[in-house]
């Protein structure tokens, strides 16, 4: 059984090797920008910005492992390793299908190795096959995961199979949620993380994302259901990343109150005073900034966090 624990105190994170721009990416992602940066003040900047992460993190009591990502292959999108696996309070460990090919090369049998020497791995299940006929379900980008509820929240999408989704659900004993969300240009919301986030007690989502009215309902029903305070974000939030949020739990705390809600400089900057006050109520805002990883990565802080629920040895 899963743990009844929404936020993990412990993750890893990719210390990037090249980062860069990557065009595979934003064929669909809209969020991404062309770098007009020196390539070397390119990567010393993104360093500092990581590095800042990490730091904070663990000042707040986030049990956090790095792993430096290689040269080569080049892998720009290293930074966000969110997307290719999860890592679940049974011993589960998932792997999934990346659409663009660029990304598959991200995966790292050797930071399982390593997790293996300090949590228990009882299975490792593979779905990266489904990238053979063109079926894509990208980790916790796709999948917004109520752990306590057992529910698994989708934004369906070219990188979020209905199918699999449902799949990899049924096959955690989850139920799922799914709907279609689009930005201001009416576009496909490429990964469900950056317009939505739960946390115990509340959730983070965009609304007007969600232009069925049906679907609307479908989500706001079932976080109502789940006793989760909504706040509601814009599209506009939406592009600032306010989305793109993460609740953490300090080690040693089980107190709800403790929690923390991880969130980039940019994303506070967007909320308005009223978001604020509810979010203060559930949890400790942590910000860090992070504003050239989110330009011209198109990820945000959730984006390179890899929550580790597994049991430590």
């Amino acid at each position: 059984m899963e743990s009844t624990q929404q936020s993990a105190s412990a993750v890893f994170m990719v210390r990037p090797g090249r980062f860069t721009f990557n065009p595979e990416a934003a064929l669909d992602n809209v969020f991404q920008q062309q770098s007009t940066l020196d390539a070397t003040i390119l990567h010393h900047t993104v360093l500092k910005e990581f590095d800042n992460v990490v730091d904070t993190l663990i000042s707040c009591g986030i049990t956090v492992h790095v792993y430096q990502d290689l040269d080569e292959p080049h892998k720009p999108d290293a930074i966000f390793p969110n997307n290719w696996i999860s890592l679940h309070s049974n011993g589960e460990v998932l792997l999934y299908p990346m659409c663009h090919p660029n990304r598959r090369l991200e995966r790292r049998p050797d930071i399982i190795d390593d997790l293996r020497t300090r949590y228990v791995i009882t299975n490792v299940t593979d779905f990266s096959e489904k990238e053979q006929t063109g079926t894509y379900l990208e980790g916790t980008g796709s999948i917004i995961f109520d752990h306590i509820n057992r529910r698994a929240y989708g934004s369906l999408s070219k990188r979020t199979d209905l199918q699999l989704l449902e799949h990899v659900a049924s096959y955690l004993g989850y139920r799922t949620i799914s709907f279609r969300s689009y930005d201001e240009q009416g576009l496909p919301i490429y990964h469900t993380n950056v317009m939505m986030c739960i946390g115990t007690n509340f959730a983070v989502v965009c609304l007007e994302c969600i232009q069925d009215p049906e679907e609307r309902r479908t989500v706001k029903k079932s976080l109502e259901k789940t006793g989760h305070t909504m706040v509601d974000i814009t599209v506009k939030q939406v592009r600032n990343f306010a989305g793109n949020m993460l609740t953490l739990r300090p080690r040693g705390t089980v107190a709800i109150e403790r929690e923390l809600l991880v969130m980039s400089q940019n994303a506070f900057d967007s909320l308005t005073s009223e978001q604020m006050e509810v979010l203060h109520k559930y949890c400790k805002i942590v910000t860090v900034s992070i504003p050239i990883i989110e330009k011209i990565g198109g990820g945000g802080v959730r984006c390179m966090l890899a929550e580790i629920f597994l049991p430590t040895m």
